[in-house]
This record gives structure tokens, sequence and C-alpha cells, in this order.
């Protein structure tokens, strides 16, 4: 055991006398640990965004969109519909566990007194605030009776009131124009946050879907999408299965020919998204490890030059006594604390990059443990890999030769 601490403190005092040259040759190692951890950290930031971006777009949530239609064999999208019937049919003949809302959007002027704003009217059931889990700043929904009677109101996304230059509470009860359209104000939505792909509930509007067809719209009965939530996601295969028979039914497609509608859920999406965010990781990741690879060589060949410049030192040390394990030892010590003295500055190194990042460039970064961890172990992976070659050559050489070495 003595032994042992002693070929310890012989390594580090030859990488004391060498401080500079120690420094050195680790800043390969230092930049590609840093380097990974910045890349990973930025990708994992990245998906976790998407993951709360997704959340809040339901991932027990299935959106009916027109499809391509097939004739012959020619693919054509002319006939591809959705109507406000093939909603109120998913509603009447599903299975009673699926909550539907229509959709049908389109961009609209809004004003107020003096001052005006461009926003999405969004025509939709009052279903669809509880598929999406909107709460309510102040006011109410619509209801049931009022989309019956095409009523005239409205409930405002969280951003509308700042962009109509007024508070909240002042426009609650108040008449606002959409497409020179008189509409009261009957709520206004708390904040929800961007869900992406043009998914920005806090600019819209949301207004009775019969409405927004017959009164706002010109009549056009062509819905964007249907929304058909679940109880949790584990029901969404048995659901598909539903929804895709009530459809066929509606616009006529027999078993074995293509639908004029696709079925998708946000866990697809997210899905697809974690595998191409994966392979980018990895590809990031992988460019950055290069430097790791330079790094290990760059720490192999200066500890070769340190064997032949400490011929003498271990023909000596061999004279007194010293075994070839010993010498093995003390040089493969010297790789290795160089190596994770590297991979602990690199850590720092790349933490830091992720703030930075964080900060000034305004990214989503996170530092995961798993991959502090695995830099850690592959610095010292890379100290033993790289280091076993020039320690075995130092244990190999001869004491008289080493000796008479100059």
């Amino acid at each position: 055991m003595k032994l042992s601490f002693e070929i310890v403190a012989v390594a580090l005092a030859a990488i004391r006398a060498n401080a500079l040259r120690s420094m050195l040759t680790t800043l390969g190692i230092i930049i590609g640990i840093a380097a990974v951890i910045a890349m990973v950290s930025l990708g994992e930031g990245a998906q976790r965004q998407v993951e709360a971006r997704i959340a809040t777009m339901g991932t027990n949530v299935l959106t009916i969109r027109a499809g391509q239609s097939s004739f012959g064999g020619v693919r054509g999208g002319n006939n591809a519909r959705l109507y406000l019937d093939d909603a109120a049919a998913l509603r009447a003949e599903g299975t009673g566990f699926l909550t539907i809302a229509p959709e049908v959007r389109s961009r609209t002027q809004i004003e107020y007194l003096r001052a005006n704003s461009s926003n999405d009217a969004f025509g939709t059931w009052p279903e669809y605030f509880d598929i999406y889990n909107h709460t309510l700043q102040m006011g109410r929904f619509f209801t049931e009776s009022e989309v019956n009677a095409r009523r005239r109101v409205v409930v405002l996304g969280s951003n509308i009131p700042e962009e109509l230059e007024t508070l909240p509470i002042l426009l609650l009860g108040k008449t606002i124009q959409i497409n020179g359209q008189p509409f009261e104000v009957i709520g206004i939505l708390e904040e929800k946050g961007e869900g992406g792909w043009g998914f920005q509930p806090d600019d819209q509007v949301f207004i009775p879907v019969t409405t927004a067809i017959y009164r706002v719209f010109g009549g056009r009965d062509r819905l964007n999408a249907i929304y058909a939530a679940t109880p949790s996601p584990e029901d969404l295969d048995y659901a598909y299965a539903d929804i895709d028979q009530v459809m066929r039914r509606q616009h006529r497609i027999y078993p074995g020919e293509d639908p004029d509608f696709n079925i998708s859920n946000a866990a697809d999406l997210l899905e697809t998204f974690s595998e191409t965010q994966q392979t980018f990781t990895l590809l990031l990741a992988g460019i950055a490890g290069i430097s790791l690879l330079v790094g290990g060589i760059g720490i192999m060949n200066i500890m070769l030059v340190s064997v032949t410049e400490r011929t003498r030192e271990i023909g000596v040390r061999k004279a007194l006594g010293a075994t070839r394990k010993a010498i093995l030892f003390q040089f493969l010590m010297e790789a290795l604390v160089l190596c994770t003295l590297g991979g602990i500055l690199g850590i720092a190194g790349g933490f830091g990059a992720s703030q930075l990042m964080s900060r000034f460039a305004e990214m989503d970064t996170v530092v995961a443990l798993d991959a502090v961890y695995a830099a850690l172990a592959f610095s010292v992976a890379i100290g033993l890999f790289f280091g076993i070659w020039p320690a075995q050559r130092a244990a190999k050489l001869d004491p008289i030769d080493a000796l008479r070495y100059e």
C-alpha cells in the first residue's frame, strides 16, 4: 500500500514538474468534453421544450384532417373535405367515450375603439376548451345553445386585450368587431403559452363554430380539423378504430379503399421528433467526440516523449528495485490523471457553455447527469487506452540500456 502511494506521488510530481505541458496536453480533452456536454445539453433542452409544447396540445387527442383521395391510382386533393356533419356523426355514433370538437379557422381583423389587430378566429364547440384544458381568467365559455343559435359571442386569448390596447377587465362584456361584425366578449382565457407548429392559443379568438361558418367566413362549411379526445392515452388505439369506422361510413369509403382523411396524434409527433432529435444530438456529439480522439492521441504522444526524456530516470528506478509493474503503474497513473483532470475541467466548461447559451442566446439547455457521468467515464477510458502503450514501453526498458542512455 505504501509503495502504491509512493508511485502515485511520483506520477503527480512528474506532472507538476511540467505543469504547462501537462495543461496543454489536456486541452484536447477539455475542449472535447466541453463540446460534448454543451451539444448534448442543447439537444436535451430542445427535446424537453418540444415535449412541453406537445403536452399543451394533448397526448390523448386524435386529430382528424382531410387527406388526399385516390381515383384510378391518381392522387387528387380536391374531393378531400371535412364537414360539420362529420363532427356531429362522431359525437352521435362514436362509442361515447370520445370528446369531439371541430375546428374552422381563418385570419380576421379585430377592432375595438381605435385599436385593431390581425388574429386567427377559431370556430369550435364548447368541448374544445375541455380537450385542451383551457382555463378562464375571467368571464365564461360559450354554450351549446349559443352554438345552435349562431350567437355572436367570443372568448379571447390572453394576449388579445393587450393587442387591443386595453385591460382585460375593461374588455369583458364589451363589443368588439370581428371582420366588421359585432361580437360580445364573454370570456378571457388564462395564458396558455406557445404550443408549437402554429398552435398559439394566447393570440386566438374563439367563437361558436356555426357563427364562424355562417356569419364570419361566408358560409364556408369546410372544417380545418376535428379533434377527438380520449380519457387517457391508452385508449387511443381503440378510438382510432372507432373514428375510422365512423368516418368511412360518413364518406362512403368501402373497406380496402384509401380514406380521404388522416388521423394523427401528438404522441406520434413527439416520437418522430424524438428520433430525429436523438439522431441530430448523436451527430453533434460524434463531431465533438473527434476532438476527444485527437486529445487522446496528443496524450499518448506526450507520454511517449516523456518516456524518451526520462529513460535514464527509469533505469535508475529499476536499478534501485522498482519492478516492471511499478513503472507501468506510474506512467499509466500519469495518463489517467491528465485525462481525468481534462474531463473535470471539460465538464465545468460544458456546463458554463450551456449556461451562456441559455442566458445570452436564449436557447433551452439541460445538462443531464447521464451525459456528465458518461463524459467523465470516457475521459478515464481515453487515459487507459492511450496511456497503456507508453506505460508498457517504459516498463519494458532494460535497466542497463536505460542507464547508458544519454
